[in-house]
């Protein structure tokens, strides 16, 4: 991290390795942001993912140099340091909260304390991933690996602070956010940077990073759902009072509707791709747009299903959010927004009121600045929030993040 100083202007690169394309972008860190001054973009093969998963890491690496190829020649550098992100089914992200009754209530809280909380929380949610994940995937002893992680909450006795340390009170409840993927999936990105002849910064859950993006932070009140529509996966992530609660993901995205017009059409992929962003577009004929609405039906029933099964993990005894951000190229087909809108999907969840649907634009990343003025579409956000997230990665860790560090080392590793 050492490049990251404040006497120069420095830069780094955001690779988002999704399952339709590789999207890149270089970035110069100063001031507490980023300044995007260059971008590129580079379709990816059948072949070369599957649902967010990489399946050929020699095609996902010609593909990204042409990416990085294209974003070095319009910023005029070409940096070593990255920020890449990480989707899939089997990417979980979840809050553990932890309460502690601390046995002298008039001692102030010490650091080594801290560690000791925050040690407990990691390890049981590290035992529960891993227990959750050889269910689903029926691996007993499946390998998983801590991807980013950080504290969302801390309250004693019942008051939020922001760091501990110092306090006296009875109770300390902390709440943190933990990301874990198989080392399987870890390691091809690992391999892919290696590859490729660059500094991994840090690997961040898309998701998480998106949710982030919002400069949530500076609000306590604020609470959304976000929905991540990509290529292989839709990323789902729920925000509760300025904290990610977790992040569910499933493997139905953009690529589903074109293979459905492939199927339905006697298309090839290419043409079916091509004629589902004409018709996203609005660019096809009355009666040919609706042949394709029609084709779509049953698969954005099946899509919307998929957003109400993830979100019922998230119902406990809180009403979910009542605001759904929407992002990711997947995104751009009307369809996903108006059965959100529209349909029953949401009776048997516990909103207050019926949820408000709006898409995140690029311009919407807090600290992300776009120098490049290029970046306009839904699916530029989640490059864009792995930029705002190597701001974070780039800092100078606060006490709380700097005593996490040293414990959440070791399950990194």
């Amino acid at each position: 991290m050492a490049l990251f100083g404040n006497k120069k202007k420095n830069y780094a690169l955001a690779l988002d390795i999704g399952t339709e394309f590789v999207k890149a972008l270089i970035f110069r860190i100063d001031d507490g942001g980023a300044s995007v001054i260059g971008s590129g973009r580079q379709r990816q093969k059948l072949s070369d993912m599957q649902g967010g998963r990489v399946t050929d890491i020699a095609g996902v690496i010609a593909n990204c140099e042409k990416a990085l190829d294209q974003a070095a020649e319009e910023a005029g550098v070409a940096p070593q340091q990255c920020v890449v992100g990480i989707a899939g089914e089997l990417v979980k992200g979840t809050t553990t909260t932890v309460h502690y009754q601390r046995p002298s209530p008039k001692s102030k809280v010490t650091v080594s304390e801290l560690k000791a909380i925050i040690s407990e929380v990691q390890q049981k949610a590290f035992e529960k991933t891993r227990s959750n994940l050889a269910w689903e995937t029926g691996y007993a002893e499946i390998d998983v690996r801590l991807v980013n992680s950080a504290v969302v909450d801390v309250k004693i006795d019942g008051y939020k602070v922001t760091n501990p340390v110092g306090f006296q009170g009875r109770d300390i409840s902390v709440g943190i956010f933990n990301a874990f993927a198989p080392v399987v999936h870890l390691g091809a990105l690992q391999t892919i940077t290696e590859g490729l002849g660059l500094d991994l910064l840090g690997v961040v859950a898309e998701p998480y990073a998106v949710a982030r993006s919002m400069g949530m932070e500076e609000s306590v009140e604020f609470s959304a759902i976000f929905i991540d529509v990509g290529g292989g996966t839709t990323d789902i992530a729920v925000v509760r009072n300025g904290g990610v609660e977790g992040t569910k993901m499933f493997a139905i995205g953009g690529r589903v509707f074109s293979k459905r017009l492939a199927n339905d059409f006697g298309l090839s992929f290419q043409e079916a791709e091509k004629l589902k962003i004409n018709y996203s577009k609005g660019e096809l004929e009355k009666s040919q747009a609706e042949k394709v609405k029609k084709a779509f039906t049953g698969d954005c029933q099946t899509w919307a299903a998929g957003i109400q099964l993830g979100l019922e993990e998230f119902t406990g005894s809180d009403l979910l959010p009542s605001k759904i951000l929407l992002c990711g190229g997947g995104s751009m087909l009307p369809d996903i927004k108006e059965i959100l809108e529209d349909s029953d999907w949401t009776e048997d969840l516990p909103f207050a009121k019926k949820p408000k649907v709006n898409f995140i634009r690029p311009r919407d990343v807090a600290n992300v600045l776009d120098e490049t003025e290029e970046l306009s579409d839904p699916q530029d956000v989640t490059p864009m929030a792995l930029a705002n997230m190597a701001i974070d990665l780039a800092g100078t860790p606060s006490v709380i993040t700097g005593a996490m560090d040293k414990i959440v080392g070791g399950l990194k590793e």
